[in-house]
């Protein structure tokens, strides 16, 4: 980790095509994000020193779907936070909920496991994926999350993603307290 913040897209060299499409969505969309280049942090724990140095906490993300495989959630949630299954189950109205498998996360997010955020939604051309918010997230004034790649890390303006990242990708999204 350089613990050096930016406020401008990296250099190409080295970085994934997916990752610098992000970049390109919030330069279009005129969203400012401050971004800090870390070590692979491949679980919300491994996030914490990143989230001190970026003064946010990072979102849990889960990428969730119903039992026969044909409903998919991307679920935005504080990063300490206890997920309970039936809780979410019961405010969206399914019955179960589970991990979906990582295939339906790459065919519809562009995103590999540990890497999952909302940013993979622009790659969502065909609105496969609902999006779920826990509303201490969709209340809270930044969002903190990974450019469809875990090496880094933005704090965007919430206000920002609900209004303009949002829109821009077609997605709505549902508020839940869980």
């Amino acid at each position: 980790m350089d613990n050096i913040l930016y406020t401008t897209r990296p250099d190409e060299n080295g970085r994934l095509e997916k990752e610098m499409a992000v970049y390109d969505v919030l330069e279009k969309l005129n969203i400012p994000y401050v971004r800090m280049d870390h070590e692979v942090t491949p679980s919300i724990e491994a996030c914490h020193d990143v989230d001190k140095q970026l003064g946010i906490e990072i979102c849990k993300n889960l990428f969730l779907c119903n039992s026969q495989k044909t409903q998919f959630y991307l679920l935005l949630m504080p990063g300490m936070k206890k997920f309970k299954t039936k809780d979410l189950s019961g405010q969206l109205e399914v019955a179960r909920l589970s991990f979906a498998n990582e295939t339906y996360m790459e065919e519809f997010l562009n995103i590999t496991p540990g890497s999952v955020s909302i940013m993979g939604l622009m790659n969502d051309k065909e609105q496969r994926v609902r999006l779920v918010i826990d509303r201490e997230v969709a209340e809270s004034e930044y969002i903190g999350c990974h450019p469809c790649i875990n090496t880094s890390s933005l704090k965007v303006k919430t206000k920002d993603i609900l209004e303009k990242f949002l829109p821009y990708t077609g997605h709505d999204y549902t508020i839940v307290d869980l």
